[in-house]
């Protein structure tokens, strides 16, 4: 096969690669990863499989997590697509929590999964004290006061998380510069946001990672 620097390969075969690793095949899975990589090399996709098992799925995924109990229609690359935002990161929460054969799920297991609760508190509201009326007697010459800072403006995860779907569904479209974008909007929108931040920093590793190859 000759290289194809600019095409992605076809899903067939991405999914090929995610069904070994789901399967516990490392294996077979890096084995056909490693020949689809020399022909698609600027694939994102096969980048964010190569991700999954060569770097360390704390520092992929961001060490804060809350506990999920399995259900009986729950599959891992559910659960990614669901919680995650790419099913592709199926194996990347699989080995988050040690799982030897990712394909296979309990009910009733737990399995720890990235990032905060959900549920955020809103800013509290900014209580301003009334001014004092001035009789014109005593309000000869009005009193300059340093205005006040403006308040930090409340997190807005609803709006954040949209952008974030927007940033996966160009980064597993291969337009990365766009993820980027939208990512940093997501970012900007819930910055203490860690999930958010670690799409940041991966799409970021995946440009540079192209820019380096061309």
């Amino acid at each position: 096969m000759s290289i194809t620097s600019t095409a992605t390969a076809p899903r067939g075969d991405v999914d090929g690669v995610q069904a070994l690793l789901m399967q516990g095949d490392i294996k077979g899975g890096k084995k056909q990863l490693k020949s689809l990589l020399k022909v698609y090399p600027m694939d994102p996709r096969l980048m964010l499989l190569q991700q999954s098992i060569s770097e360390n799925p704390t520092e992929l995924l961001g060490p804060a997590s809350y506990s999920y109990t399995v259900r009986g229609s729950d599959t891992i690359e559910g659960l990614a697509e669901r919680l995650l935002g790419n099913k592709l990161k199926a194996y990347q929460l699989a080995r988050y929590n040690r799982l030897k054969t990712p394909a296979v799920l309990v009910r009733g297991q737990i399995l720890r999964i990235p990032g905060g609760s959900s549920v955020r508190e809103s800013a509290p509201a900014v209580v301003r004290k009334a001014q004092p009326v001035r009789s014109p007697e005593t309000s000869a010459s009005p009193v300059s006061k340093e205005a006040s800072a403006p308040p930090k403006p409340a997190a807005q995860p609803a709006a954040a998380s949209r952008a974030r779907s927007a940033g996966l569904a160009a980064l597993n479209r291969g337009a990365v510069n766009e993820a980027i974008r939208q990512l940093q909007r997501a970012h900007s929108l819930d910055p203490d946001n860690e999930q958010i931040f670690s799409d940041l920093q991966r799409a970021k590793r995946i440009a540079s990672t192209v820019r380096s190859r061309r």
